[in-house]
């Protein structure tokens, strides 16, 4: 194995399609010489059976000439086929003349290596085509890292403020449209100033995030749920009217409470108190409106001794 690819932390994926067995022999004794893994395609349908693969290659050597679709095709389905990250690929031909490289570069292709070639120039493409992988790799983590940041509670990883109110906005939208209700329960953690207080206010992040994953544990696919604010959280329950949204509410409820939460040697009993509205399709309200009916309702669950539900029937308004 040569320094440098040694030096390559991360192991990539190569595709290998190629119509000689002798080619394909000695290529991929290099290539996993180099530390690569190697995937190996005798013609072109069955390299794009890989190409398509969820864990399709990082790289592909691709054949000029090959049984069924040649390589110059496989370049422009790669290029068409609209995947989410990159694939970047290498001709092998013997072909010579700009002619030929150019109409290799149009179809798609990153790199044009005319056979016989040497090694050592085999594996400066495949090292530079890494590099631009890896790059690509690094650009996408750091794309869904802006995404998760813009999206997500750093702590509790439930949705923030802003995209559970946009999500509500969405389901009162639809709520009108196809003449359904859309439950939500504002909810919050009873006695939460006394955790922090007493313990600390790492004990208290550690309550948060328990009391989210035990939320989101019987939530439905369509259902959303994010931190409102604090120790408050905002769920959103399409098709749900009051009395299912309460039942839901309920749920809820026992599942936080149903088992004491440990924090290092300390073990607490959380509960919680919530308050139930919903939407129904005659009613023009909007998120602002339905959050402040819902918050009465929370309201009085704790004036009532907390660990409950209670419900407050949304307002009518003219459509």
């Amino acid at each position: 194995m040569s320094e440098i690819a040694r030096n390559l932390e991360r192991r990539t994926r190569v595709l290998l399609a190629g119509d000689s067995a002798i080619y394909r022999t000695l290529i991929s004794r290099h290539l996993r010489d180099w530390g690569f893994d190697l995937v190996v395609a005798e013609d072109g349908e069955a390299a794009w059976t890989l190409l398509r693969e969820a864990e399709a290659p990082d790289l592909a050597l691709l054949d000029w000439v090959l049984p069924g679709l040649d390589g110059i095709e496989l370049c422009r389905r790669i290029r068409q086929s609209g995947q989410g990250r990159y694939i970047y690929t290498v001709l092998l031909t013997a072909k010579e003349g700009k002619e030929h490289l150019l109409e290799a570069m149009k179809a798609g292709a990153d790199d044009y290596l005319v056979k016989p070639f040497e090694p050592q120039e085999l594996e400066a493409r495949l090292l530079a085509g890494k590099r631009i992988v890896d790059l690509q790799h690094e650009l996408i983590e750091a794309r869904e890292a802006l995404r998760m940041q813009a999206t997500y509670d750093p702590l509790t990883k439930l949705l923030n403020r802003g995209q559970i109110l946009s999500l509500l906005d969405t389901e009162l939208i639809r709520c009108k449209r196809e003449q359904k209700s859309v439950g939500i329960i504002l909810l919050d953690i009873d006695h939460f100033k006394s955790v922090n207080d007493s313990f600390g206010h790492l004990a208290g992040d550690a309550v948060l995030v328990e009391v989210s994953k035990r939320l989101k544990a019987n939530l439905r696919i369509y259902d959303g749920i994010g931190r409102y604010g604090g120790e408050e959280f905002l769920v959103v329950l399409p098709g749900c009217d009051l009395e299912n949204a309460a039942k839901r509410a309920e749920e809820k409820r026992q599942f936080v409470g149903q088992g004491p939460i440990t924090i290092g040697t300390t073990t607490l009993r959380v509960t919680i108190s919530l308050g139930v509205t919903s939407a129904t399709p005659n009613c023009n309200i909007g998120a602002e409106t339905l959050i402040s009916e819902a918050d009465k309702a929370l309201y009085q669950a704790k004036r009532n001794g907390r660990d409950r539900v209670e419900m407050h029937k949304a307002g009518k308004f003219p459509t």
